[in-house]
């Protein structure tokens, strides 16, 4: 069958000799390409089930939401990032390659390493807040188990050092060991969320009582519809770094519709349902303890009995290894890889990544949970919708699905435009973030990251993700070459 035609195309030309190659980059030879629908939904569930996800809604309601317009909103932004997600999906599962590769068909062979190393750097520093918060895990985990824990100097500290350890321990285990990882710790991750909603409904008096309680976690009175754009985004935001890289994933699916409905089945629904988790929780604290506690890891500590605390802590730990080893692992070490083959290994490059994840001080980034939402996260989508623009107008629009996966490690190869660079895509790239920026510096300079007379630029800087990703579609197709036929 023609590249055009067939569901998968497999490299057969020998490019090993290439500076672009290394075995981590090759392409996936179909014999490797096993994973099923089950794989890729365990996948998700595993990557969604995190503390992140649980104070998500949380912290919408902080600035104003009622319970079911956050879930609402968390829905909706997970729905309209699955779609970008699919799309870029489609060429790892068809040609086998990972995103820093794929990359270059758009971007150039050598310029494919930047927009590689923005989404590497957004990644490290997911990997420090979600070590931190694992860390802070192992600590009750710790002082439960052993009372004189707690009395040691430091004991957050190092107790956030052995989490980092263990961490590094898996990475060097290789990507394998990730999807096994994720394949068993699914089931377990859901059972114990829905454990921790069952104790909530009985102890907090029903459902329905607790959920009405939850309007006293409205500390801040925002109107809905001038809150929700910054939420929606920023929900979109939450996941627009894998809507760029799942191809690291899907270039191991058995087939198109493997990759499609494990990511359907496994996203929308598992964000929404442990988020709802969250509020239902932390609402039913405001009940049982007079006061709400956000963190699940504090309401672990305050549940009670040792054995309670020692599960609930590992449970929390365990999501939060599955969550930074799948999404803040694979794609930052594909891409540090991928500047220079031949000296970095796709291990080298995931140490890279834990090395810069401490050094990003990821407790200063989820140190406020409206900042975490409407700076950290919406800022960084911005990012992320420009380049996704880029790949998914190349790809799906200019190429039509056809790569000549070669080319993609020939330094004079259709993919080396001018010097390995096209700008043509570096142009859209630069001009699709330049309307945010002010935007992004004012929220970052405003504590909590919401504006109180917000100007056009403001406005405009609350549906960042999708003002570049549309803006850098756009500009791309008016700009770029018509491609040769493959």
């Amino acid at each position: 069958m023609s590249p055009g035609t067939a569901e998968f195309v497999e490299l057969s030309e020998d490019l090993s000799a290439s500076p672009l190659w290394n075995p981590d980059l090759a392409p996936t030879p179909l014999a490797r390409r096993t994973w099923s629908t089950y794989d890729i939904a365990a996948l998700w569930i595993g990557m969604s089930v995190v503390i992140t996800t649980y104070t998500l809604a949380s912290g919408l309601m902080q600035q104003g939401m009622t319970w079911w317009q956050a879930m609402l909103t968390i829905l909706l932004g997970n729905a309209i990032v699955l779609v970008p997600m699919i799309l870029n999906a489609h060429a790892g599962t068809k040609y086998g390659v990972s995103f820093p590769v794929l990359c270059r068909a758009s971007f150039g062979v050598t310029g494919a390493n930047v927009p590689a190393i923005l989404r590497a750097l957004v990644a490290c520093g997911w990997f420090g807040i979600q070590t931190w918060i694992g860390g802070l895990a192992l600590n009750v985990l710790l002082a439960a188990a052993w009372p004189a824990w707690g009395a040691l100097p430091g004991a957050v500290w190092i107790a956030f050092a052995i989490f980092w350890l263990v961490q590094v321990a898996i990475i060097v285990r290789g990507l394998e060991g990730i999807k096994k990882l994720e394949s068993w710790a699914a089931p377990l991750l859901l059972g114990g969320g829905v454990l921790l909603l069952a104790w909530a409904v009985r102890r907090g008096g029903g459902l329905g009582y607790i959920l009405s309680e939850s309007t006293r976690l409205q500390t801040a009175h925002v109107p809905f519809w001038q809150l929700f754009p910054a939420a929606l985004t920023a929900n979109v935001g939450y996941w627009a770094t894998l809507s760029l890289n799942i191809p690291d994933f899907t270039r191991y699916a058995r087939s198109q519709r493997s990759q499609a409905l494990g990511q359907a089945l496994g996203l929308p629904g598992t964000m929404t349902a442990f988020a709802f988790i969250g509020v239902a929780v932390t609402s039913a604290t405001l009940v049982i303890f007079g006061e709400a506690v956000w963190d699940p890891v504090a309401l672990i500590a305050r549940i009670g009995s040792a054995p309670v605390i020692i599960f609930g802590a590992l449970i929390v730990l365990l999501a939060q290894l599955t969550t930074n080893m799948a999404a803040n692992v694979v794609s930052p070490a594909n891409d540090f890889s991928s500047l220079a083959p031949r000296r970095i290994s796709y291990v080298t490059g995931g140490l890279i990544t834990a090395a810069i994840g401490i050094a990003m001080l990821p407790w200063k980034l989820y140190a406020d949970a409206a900042a975490y939402i409407f700076t950290w996260l919406v800022g960084y989508s911005s990012l992320m919708g420009a380049i996704g623009g880029i790949l998914i107008a190349d790809y799906w629009v200019l190429r039509r699905r056809r790569l000549s996966p070669a080319d993609l490690f020939k330094v004079d190869g259709r993919y080396s435009y001018s010097g390995g660079v096209n700008w043509r895509a570096i142009v859209p790239l630069v001009l699709a973030i330049l309307p945010v920026v002010p935007g992004f510096l004012r929220a970052a300079a405003t504590p909590g990251g919401q504006l109180a007379n917000p100007t056009f630029l403001d406005s405009l800087y609350t549906y960042a993700w999708f003002v570049t990703f549309g803006l850098s579609f756009t500009l791309y197709l008016l700009l770029a070459r018509r491609p040769e036929r493959v």
